[in-house]
């Protein structure tokens, strides 16, 4: 196994970056880190940002005390005398200051990729996870059992942990568990992971990528380069294509997860245990016992396809099966996903505000039976008939809320109109109060009440947080 030293955060010798002119765009939990390591490495920074709000000036203030020039409000122009763009992920290809870069031949990297360039000739490989739906849980996971094999690892990435101070920090780790983001992976043209997992794809983030078809390659990206394992979802056949697209290493292996009893060269279920027929001698007649599906927290069938491929990946590195077992026993799921809240009168109350777009939802839905779901929000131009028809039959009622819900309810009407439709026609604070007590009058005995939007929250809530947590409220003080 991998034992990585990562760089410190100076440069102790000559930096390619040494007197470059080098243009920052977006400040954030990326930008920031960014500016300074450039900085640090001699670069000459101009850090640009579209907006111009008490926070926006409040970073300003901290990377101008270094000596960087910082343009607020001013993201469409280049710089004069750029010769590199590193732009926070978000930024979409189209803005006018990336057309004035291709115009002017100048490169445009992401944090990511510089993360990538600036580590160290032994610094710590990557285990990579991308996907519309699942990539937090998933990294977590993965850490979770690196952890449980006695290795230094950390979750980083997109997950909220800046991989630029990962890798420049003082902190020695032996492998990372790196969550991307489409947007992270269209500006990382050279990164190489020791193995790469797409989870799943379902249409997302379209107006940024301008396609499916775009948006799939961007995610396919994590699999370029690959040493060791490419992992891909079986019932996903999207994700296999990729693993083919892909230029990888000479003897890395597409290795596929499924629900299902697994094919050789790849981890499944059998009688409710995890096992792999990946990575062990002689796979056309041997099987590894991982874990129990009981080890699983939540055991719904999408959150067990995560558990699969984050052990997959940590597989690939090498970590004994036992590892995996006590890595899932240890984790424990972030809030608001799938999250069990309370038992009211016989019906269970689940908290999965993070389903904030139908191929999380319906995997949500696809967990329980009966349901009365709790649905809507802004729809980012998403279409729930698929979501609708592949659900009904599981439906004892639905809650709609959110400025979109107009969309679903149309939806429900012409796949499942048998189903009683509640329609909550207010965004007020009380309105998740008036959701929950409706879909209580819905419910019976035995059935769940689901909180899975399928769409996001700003509408009426600050994050999809801010929503599972008034459902929570909610539903206690219907308990009271």
């Amino acid at each position: 196994m991998g034992s990585g030293q990562v760089t410190s955060s100076v440069p102790s010798g000559p930096s390619e970056f040494q007197g470059k002119h080098v243009t920052v765009a977006g400040l954030g939990i990326s930008g920031l880190p960014a500016a300074k390591a450039l900085h640090a490495r001699g670069a000459i920074v101009t850090a640009v940002n579209d907006g111009d709000d008490a926070r926006a000036r409040e970073q300003a203030a901290e990377l101008e005390a270094l000596g960087i020039t910082v343009r607020l409000g001013d993201g469409a122009t280049l710089p004069e005398g750029t010769e590199l763009i590193v732009t926070a992920p978000g930024w979409q290809p189209d803005k006018p200051l990336f057309r004035a870069a291709g115009q002017a031949g100048v490169p445009v990297w992401g944090d990511v990729e510089l993360a990538w360039r600036l580590r160290g000739p032994d610094a710590a490989p990557w285990l990579a996870v991308t996907g519309t739906n699942g990539k937090t849980t998933t990294v977590r996971m993965l850490a979770a059992i690196l952890k449980a094999a006695g290795l230094r690892t950390a979750a980083v990435g997109n997950i909220g942990v800046s991989l630029l101070d990962a890798v420049l920090g003082d902190e020695q780790y032996d492998v990372l568990a790196v969550e991307l983001s489409s947007y992270q992976l269209h500006w990382a043209p050279s990164l190489r992971a020791h193995s790469g997992a797409v989870l799943n794809l379902a249409p997302d983030h379209l107006d940024w990528h301008g396609s499916m078809d775009a948006y799939a390659a961007d995610k396919g990206r994590v699999y370029e380069g690959n040493k060791v394992a490419c992992v891909y979802n079986v019932a996903d056949p999207r994700t296999e294509h990729l693993v083919r697209e892909a230029d990888v290493e000479e003897g890395c292996r597409a290795v596929g997860f499924t629900l299902q009893a697994p094919a050789v060269s790849q981890l499944g279920v059998v009688d409710g245990i995890l096992v792999d027929r990946a990575f062990v001698a002689n796979r056309q007649k041997n099987a590894q016992e991982l874990a129990e599906v009981s080890d699983v927290d939540p055991p719904a069938p999408h959150n067990i396809a995560n558990a699969l491929a984050a052990a997959a990946l940590a597989r690939s590195f090498g970590v004994p099966a036992q590892a995996v077992r006590d890595g899932l026993r240890a984790f424990k799921p972030d809030a608001h996903r799938i999250a069990h809240v309370a038992d009211v009168e016989g019906v269970a109350y689940v908290d999965d505000s993070k389903a904030t777009n139908t191929h999380a939802a319906e995997a949500s839905l696809a967990a329980y039976e009966p349901i009365v779901w709790i649905a809507g929000g802004l729809a980012k131009g998403a279409e729930f008939d698929e979501l609708v028809a592949n659900s009904a039959k599981r439906l004892r009622g639905v809650v709609l809320i959110g400025a979109d819900r107009a969309l679903i309810r149309e939806a429900l009407a012409r796949h499942a109109p048998e189903v009683p439709v509640v329609d909550l026609d207010r965004t007020d604070t009380g309105a998740m109060l008036q959701a929950v007590t409706e879909a209580k009058r819905l419910a019976r005995p035995g059935d769940t009440v689901l909180l899975a939007p399928a769409c996001a929250s700003m509408d009426m809530f600050t994050n999809y947080n801010q929503r599972g947590d008034a459902f929570a409220a909610a539903v206690r003080e219907l308990g009271a």
